[in-house]
């Protein structure tokens, strides 16, 4: 568990001061999918199985337009000088609102297609 954490708060320190430096270059090493894979892989050292695996990123997919609305909310937010926490705010009720939406949506796609 300490060694999981020192490695992602590194990893984390080290997209952090990149971003500091050169904002444009740590956005996009920020955007690569870092958590996700982190966990992908400390899910396989702890011995689960590649179902857990898929699952796990079929998850980590199926939240991914939730997560573009959040940073596009969080964006739009502080390009008109909204104050970062309340841009923060926004995009997480935004996310809410989405995933929200999706899982209605989804429901209705099986209950429709696979019923």
């Amino acid at each position: 568990m300490i060694v999981k954490i020192i490695v992602s708060a590194i990893i984390i320190g080290i997209v952090t001061e990149i971003s500091r430096r050169f904002p444009s270059y740590g956005g996009i090493i920020a955007a690569l999918p870092l958590v996700s894979l982190l966990s992908i892989i400390w899910l396989y050292v702890q011995g689960e199985e590649n179902t857990t695996l898929s699952k796990f990123a079929l998850g980590v997919l199926c939240g991914f337009p939730a997560t573009a609305v959040l940073l596009i909310i969080v964006y739009l937010a502080l390009k008109k000088s909204v104050p970062l926490f309340i841009s923060i705010g926004l995009g997480i009720g935004g996310w809410m609102i989405i995933l929200f939406v999706q899982d209605i949506i989804i429901k209705n796609v099986r209950t429709y297609f696979f019923n």
